[in-house]
């Protein structure tokens, strides 16, 4: 079976090292919506070794940061799903009480129509406000 993250990064690249990728994903409704990839075939967290572990998270936390400020959402939501590829992946999702599915789940039933009215970040912008975190929190 093709390895979907293998063929294309899924966005545009704002920021990646030996270990791990952060995509910023074009999803209409979820403007700053990001992946946190990590680049080998690894299912799960337990898989990795404890260092590679916390440097996951690292990256995670600060995508996290990055985005709250940013964006200033409601709530981010932070899900390790991957059932469909063989890459363990963090969703980094910022939310509004406005956005379509608020308070469900992005892939949940939709609650009102269409995105909400609210400029999305700017990639970027993101890339770089992502490489100054990740260079302070180092």
């Amino acid at each position: 079976m093709k390895c979907e993250l293998c063929a294309a990064p899924g966005g545009t690249v704002l920021w990646q090292d030996a270990r791990c990728c952060v995509i910023h994903v074009e999803e209409p409704g979820y403007p700053g919506f990001c992946r946190v990839i990590w680049n080998t075939h690894i299912r799960e967290m337990t898989d990795l070794a404890a260092a590679d572990r916390e440097h996951c998270m690292r990256i995670v936390f600060a995508v996290e940061r990055v985005l709250r400020a940013a964006m200033h959402p409601d709530k981010i939501n932070l899900a390790s799903l991957g059932n469909m590829v063989a890459h363990l992946h963090w969703h980094v999702i910022p939310r509004f009480v406005d956005d379509p599915h608020f308070p469900q789940p992005i892939w949940g039933v939709h609650q009102r129509p269409g995105p909400a009215a609210r400029r999305g970040a700017d990639a970027a912008e993101l890339a770089l406000a992502l490489a100054a975190e990740l260079k302070q929190s180092g």
